[in-house]
């Protein structure tokens, strides 16, 4: 299935009024199992942080509901954000001025080439990895665009059937993405070799997460890419499906999985 089709008709209808864009925003954040964990790694991190002078980099930024939910912790807290199209760039641009946070700068351009040495306290990379074939060149770059004692967070498919693929030969169920997921060591091994001193791979999505996911993602999309129809039944299927989706994701983020179809990692320079 393609993805972005579906993305750019979500957001014609969301980007209508900057109050749209925040409410689509909120409802990214319930719904996505990974912006739950990414979350709740953030939190940690951010703990004893909201009084200082952070400079984050969102790379591969995408609509911005990182870069949205990270300047919300403080107004010290700078966020420089990445992307390669060009349209998105100028869109999110558009809404942080229209919004009042300046702190967030949204620049075009490739996480396998960009780099600004010993910038950064934070690199966040969601939903990134699995759509570059240079993975290896964003991770150095990555590394170092950190400071010292710097953090990355990335979150990324699993190769446990993290794009939906479960038999070999099978393909991927977003069609964007360039391999079908990561193992914990072989993630683990790339970011050590490439600038980082320290990684910590983990699973997500385990069974509750892949109960969520189909629920609240997988056929959500099958419909809205069959017809556009599909946009007047979601929320009425949501109505019902998410309470059940809700206890699912927190029980996922709440256990420890021995595997899963997703992966987040946490690496310091």
């Amino acid at each position: 299935m393609q993805y972005d089709p579906v993305k750019r008709q979500l957001g014609s209808v969301f980007n209508r009024s900057p109050f749209l864009r925040k409410v689509f925003y909120q409802l990214l954040d319930l719904l996505l199992l990974r912006a739950w964990h990414v979350h709740k790694e953030l939190r940690a991190w951010a703990r004893d942080k909201r009084d200082s002078a952070i400079h984050i980099y969102d790379a591969g930024a995408g609509y911005g509901q990182y870069s949205y939910w990270l300047s919300g912790f403080s107004p010290k807290w700078r966020i420089t954000a990445i992307d390669v199209k060009e349209e998105q760039v100028a869109d999110c641009n558009g809404f942080y001025q229209a919004i009042g946070r300046p702190q967030v700068k949204f620049e075009v351009g490739d996480v396998t080439k960009y780099t600004n040495p010993g910038a950064f306290d934070l690199v966040v990379c969601v939903d990134v990895m699995e759509h570059i074939l240079e993975d290896e060149a964003a991770l150095r770059c990555y590394s170092e665009s950190l400071k010292p004692g710097g953090m990355l967070i990335i979150s990324t498919p699993s190769d446990q059937g993290g794009s939906d693929v479960h038999d070999e030969g099978e393909g991927s169920f977003i069609e964007e993405h360039v391999r079908d997921g990561y193992n914990l060591e072989d993630l683990k091994a790339k970011a050590l070799r490439n600038g980082f001193s320290k990684a910590e791979p983990r699973y997500s999505y385990g069974t509750p997460g892949k109960i969520s996911w189909r629920l609240s993602m997988k056929w959500p999309l099958l419909m809205l890419n069959t017809s556009k129809l599909f946009f007047l039944i979601l929320p009425f299927y949501y109505i019902i499906t998410y309470p059940i989706a809700y206890l699912l994701n927190w029980a996922d983020v709440s256990m420890k999985h021995s595997t899963g179809t997703g992966v987040i990692m946490k690496a310091w320079k």
